[in-house]
């Protein structure tokens, strides 16, 4: 048995692998970058650990039981994020009617008492979900006219809304119930 490696050693020893290494992890992750950090998190953890390496010899089966178990975090970290976007997603999907009842109850009473043609570029774009460009064309506006158009008409019904909101509007509240 030899003595232990110093961290130096090992850090020169495992730089002389490292193609291998990436090469290893892209294979069962998939993904370069992916594989590229599991790889770096993979020799900052052996690094961190030469004191546990009692046979140099063993250096490279140490670090391939080192670097499989972070491709097997990798997976657990991406089914958790995959999960949490898939919830997130599915939450998103359930409460948007309501916010955009509420959103739309609110609006419908103040946008006649918009300029027309403030209140249908509001319509077509912020409601229907139009691009800028299009509502332009529609209403005969070039693309910087009809961008000019919606700001002026956000800011009209920003005043609007604190009018008739008072401070709910400054502070973002959607929920109003205000007459």
């Amino acid at each position: 048995m030899e003595k232990p490696a110093t961290e130096s050693d090992l850090a020169d020893r495992l730089g002389v692998n490292l193609s291998a290494f990436v090469g290893f992890a892209r294979q069962r992750l998939n993904d370069p970058e992916l594989a590229a950090d599991v790889v770096q998190e993979s020799l900052l953890k052996a690094l961190r650990s030469a004191g546990q390496l009692r046979d140099s010899d063993r250096l490279l089966p140490w670090f391939y039981r080192i670097l499989r178990c972070g491709i097997v975090d990798a997976y657990r970290r991406r089914g958790v994020t995959q999960a949490t976007l898939e919830k997130l997603q599915t939450e998103l999907e359930r409460d948007q009617p309501e916010a955009e009842r509420t959103l739309c109850a609110c609006l419908d009473g103040l946008l006649p008492t918009l300029k027309p043609d403030y209140a249908e570029m509001l319509r077509r774009v912020d409601l229907q979900g139009e691009s800028v460009g299009e509502a332009g064309r529609a209403a005969g506006l070039t693309a910087n006219n009809a961008a000019v158009r919606l700001h002026r008409a956000r800011a009209q019904l920003r005043e609007r809304l604190e009018q008739t909101c008072r401070l709910c509007a400054k502070h973002g509240c959607l929920d109003c119930t205000c007459e």
